[in-house]
């Protein structure tokens, strides 16, 4: 297939594309709102004064991306994450801790792979690469609810080869689990290409592999110098491809 050309970036003939899921495919954030929009009532969490959901929503989100930061990094672990997340944000929130709801975690983790919501036109835009390129998934997320998440939304069809970190040992940026999954895909470098929203993680973690990337940017945040392709709808990948 010849190369095509979109902003003055010129992209390659690859064969093999490698996407992240959480806030790339699969809404992270859009799905953890409406979970805890129903925990916040279902606890009733206004009366443990907490008087506005989506101050609560907003805490968890800065603390939940702050802790899922250092986890793909390594400075932290699954169990801190999942102990802290909520707990800060109820601290955060001028709750006592012995009036923090311990099975709150629990129960967000039971409800919230469960939802549904994609970015838009992930589904079309998947079936249009797939039938023109291997398409594969690297996921930090964790071994069951990722698994959950690919299966409830039908996203499984679409990939080759699902590479979960907890499953491999490794996390995204590490070069690691990269090399892993082209070498699992019968891939090579120069005809692999990454997507996905982290910068930190799928980003500089691919470039610095040497494998191409492209930048996710559905909130339309700055693009660093460093990054050379960026999106801002999954849409765009036809374009481009």
């Amino acid at each position: 297939m010849a190369p095509s050309a979109k902003n003055g970036v010129l992209l390659k003939n690859y064969k093999h594309i490698f996407f992240d899921l959480d806030h790339t495919l699969w809404d992270f954030d859009k799905n953890a709102e409406e979970t805890l929009n129903e925990l916040y009532h279902s606890y009733k969490l206004c009366d443990l004064g907490l008087h506005s959901c989506d101050i609560f929503i907003e805490t968890y989100t800065v603390n939940n991306h702050r802790l899922w930061a250092d986890y793909h990094l390594g400075k932290i672990s699954k169990a801190v994450l999942r102990e802290t997340r909520f707990k800060q944000t109820f601290i955060d929130l001028g709750l006592s801790e012995e009036h923090i709801p311990h099975q709150f975690e629990d129960d967000y983790i039971n409800i919230c792979p469960t939802k549904t919501n994609l970015f838009p036109h992930a589904h079309e835009t998947l079936a249009y690469l797939q039938d023109k390129y291997a398409l594969h998934l690297i996921s930090n997320g964790f071994k069951e609810s990722t698994e959950y998440k690919i299966k409830n939304t039908g996203l499984g069809v679409y990939f080759r080869n699902v590479f979960i970190s907890e499953i491999i040992g490794i996390n995204k940026p590490d070069k690691a689990i990269f090399q892993h999954a082209v070498d699992v895909a019968g891939a090579d470098v120069p005809s692999s290409v990454m997507i996905g929203d982290s910068l930190e993680a799928d980003v500089r973690g691919a470039i610095n592999f040497g494998m191409d990337a492209i930048y996710f940017n559905p909130h339309f945040a700055e693009k660093p110098q460093d990054v050379n392709q960026q999106i801002n709808h999954l849409k765009e990948l036809v374009e481009l491809f």
